[in-house]
């Protein structure tokens, strides 16, 4: 079978590792305090910016085999479309998943930029559709939007803009938006229209997700509860003839042998902070960040107690931010694991590692050739070559 593999790629600068606790070069984010700023050698700034860092690691997945990378959309990253159109030059077959949020963009004003891009690029751009998960970040974006109604101005948005994406005369008179005769000219409307990954996994999101998503994206969970998730959206997208493939986005921890890779974790585990052991406390009304919390049994006190089955580790969040669960063990094992989810349906991941640079690499020479669900000969190729390494 053919499986489309990402990475993240981050537009927010680098994170200090959980051996070092320092940040890698070509970070903006805060430096760590007490550490040397990230590309400063004796005071002096060696001229190695943040946008040469993120071409590094566009550069790096590429060739790692990965077949193209995620860009965030958060109030502490960089703009994902002109991220795209700056790495663009950087690549040749790497496709860009920008993530954002429909509700800040105007659709004619999204299917403009898209098509050019797709134009620029070959037809590289990939959508990573978000509604938003409530509270103190959605309301930084200005956005009082409660939850349902983020899904179903979603679902106008994509509605709108693939009916301009078409060439036009468009109209459209919805509750969120409204146009009249709007289009795009032959050359852009010419272009391939991206493909939709979308995520969320209230009732609500579902229901869009069935009328728009090629995939559905999830966060990692306990994999019966991935599957009972899948089987929902299946259900509701078969009951109006549609059948979108799924995918899942998680960290990887992968180390040589899985006391490795549990003593990265051992050492991250040292900083953090006991109050965030007693469990999550709700920022906004994310279902999928809820659900999250519920499969571990809080409060907690060791690192291991975070592991809902073997490999699968809820604790990511409380060392880095973003979703809980990802993997955590050998090469071996860390393939394994994803040929299950290959096995329960999954049809594309998307990884992350921080370092971004040096763990895409470990990943993509040391994991990715192990997996047996995928077919490196597949078009188009997301699985690389076995590789000559040390092991």
């Amino acid at each position: 079978m053919s499986v489309d593999i990402y990475w993240r790629v981050g537009t927010h600068g680098d994170q200090p590792s959980l051996r070092r606790r320092i940040s890698s070069r070509g970070g903006w984010a805060p430096v760590v305090p007490g550490a040397l700023a990230p590309g400063v050698r004796d005071g002096r700034h060696d001229g190695f910016t943040h946008a040469d860092h993120i071409a590094d690691v566009a550069r790096a997945t590429e060739a790692a085999g990965f077949v193209g990378g995620l860009l965030p959309s958060f109030p502490f990253t960089d703009d994902p479309w002109a991220a795209a159109a700056s790495l663009a030059r950087e690549t040749t077959t790497y496709r860009f998943m920008i993530a954002f949020q429909p509700g800040f963009l105007h659709p004619v004003q999204a299917a403009r930029m898209s098509a050019s891009l797709q134009r620029a690029t070959g037809g590289r751009v990939v959508y990573n559709i978000i509604s938003g998960g409530g509270g103190p970040a959605q309301l930084w974006w200005g956005d009082k939007v409660g939850h349902d109604d983020r899904y179903a101005r979603t679902s106008e948005f994509l509605d709108v803009l693939k009916g301009v994406w078409k060439g036009g005369p468009f109209d459209y008179d919805g509750r969120f938006y409204r146009v009249e005769g709007a289009g795009l000219p032959e050359p852009l409307a010419a272009q391939p229209f991206p493909e939709i990954y979308f995520s969320g996994s209230s009732a609500a999101a579902i229901r869009a997700a069935g009328l728009h998503a090629d995939h559905y994206l999830s966060w990692l969970e306990p994999f019966p509860a991935l599957a009972e998730k899948f089987a929902r959206v299946r259900e509701h997208s078969a009951e109006i003839g549609r059948a979108p493939k799924f995918a899942v986005r998680l960290d990887v921890l992968a180390r040589e042998t899985e006391d490795e890779a549990w003593d990265e974790i051992r050492r991250g585990w040292r900083h953090v902070d006991p109050r965030a052991l007693r469990g999550p406390e709700a920022s906004g009304d994310s279902v999928g960040w809820l659900r999250s919390s519920r499969f571990i049994d809080w409060p907690v006190r060791e690192y291991r107690e975070l592991e809902a089955s073997p490999n699968v580790w809820g604790g990511f969040h409380l060392l880095r931010g973003g979703p809980a669960f990802g993997l955590v063990g050998s090469y071996e094992q860390v393939a394994a694991r994803l040929d299950e989810l290959l096995a329960i349906g999954v049809d594309a991941f998307i990884l992350a590692g921080v370092p971004h640079l040096e763990e895409a690499y470990r990943v993509g020479e040391n994991v990715l050739p192990l997996l047996r669900g995928a077919s490196p000969e597949s078009t188009p190729v997301s699985i690389p070559a076995q590789r000559g390494n040390s092991r």
